[in-house]
């Protein structure tokens, strides 16, 4: 089975989640931060959690880093986190509070100078989160466009050590219509990085297709809060 790495996106130390990456679309989840990560932790087929601090995704400085370090002590399974993180310090104070695994992301497409050297710095626990609509590539916070390709940017970057490449279709994102297919198995394809979908991701059937694809491990939020999504999966 396909790693299943659910999500969990802060606003104010609450779970919400958007819908293609808007702000204004902000849903508060049922179960509380802490609620989730007790549950998500009783599953063997979830290998991590996932932690993004949206405000910090605007900001460009971590706002919930405190309370990050609160939800690492109420799991034995690894912690990454994500959103605004662009410095090393900012990197190297997340692995002193717990967290096991950083994502970079505007930082690192923008910098990747700096990539290179947070990634032999501490190799294979920094994950690059590519978000694109489709193929063309955005940052901070989805509200910027750069004018690169997924593809023609990936090939400049996939020789460093990089614990894998996170790949959200931001069309895709909080519809529960499914993941974008055909271009996370082009990616997976295209690339020896580990490539890790999110984005739209629906139901164990489409675990099974990503899997299929080649992809490393899938990253669930909104599906992950209902109990449907569960069923049959250990």
């Amino acid at each position: 089975m396909i790693e299943v790495w659910p999500a969990i996106d802060l606003i104010d130390s609450q779970s919400v989640r958007l819908t293609e990456g808007d702000y204004e679309t902000k849903e508060a989840m049922a179960r509380t931060a802490e609620e989730a990560v007790q549950f998500y932790s009783r599953y063997k087929c979830v290998k991590r959690i996932h932690v993004i601090d949206l405000i910090a995704a605007k900001t460009k400085q971590p706002v919930e880093a405190d309370y990050i370090e609160q939800l690492v002590g109420l799991t034995d399974l690894p912690i990454e986190v994500g959103g605004g993180i662009r410095s090393t310090e900012t990197v190297e104070d997340y692995f002193n509070k717990g967290v096991a695994y950083v994502i970079v992301g505007t930082k690192g497409i923008q910098d990747t100078a700096w990539l290179k050297t947070a990634a032999e710095q501490f190799p294979n626990r920094i994950y690059l989160s590519v978000d694109a609509y489709v193929d063309e590539i955005k940052v901070n916070g989805w509200l910027e466009e750069t004018g690169l390709n997924l593809f023609e940017f990936v090939k400049t970057i996939e020789h460093l050590p990089l614990g894998g490449l996170i790949y959200t279709d931001i069309s895709k994102d909080g519809k529960l219509e499914g993941p974008n297919f055909e271009l996370t198995k082009q990616l997976a394809q295209a690339t020896a990085l580990p490539v890790v979908a999110s984005g739209g991701i629906r139901s164990s059937d489409d675990l099974k297709r990503l899997e299929a694809d080649g992809v490393h491990a899938a990253i669930v939020g909104k599906a992950a809060n209902t109990e449907a999504f569960w069923e049959g999966l250990e």
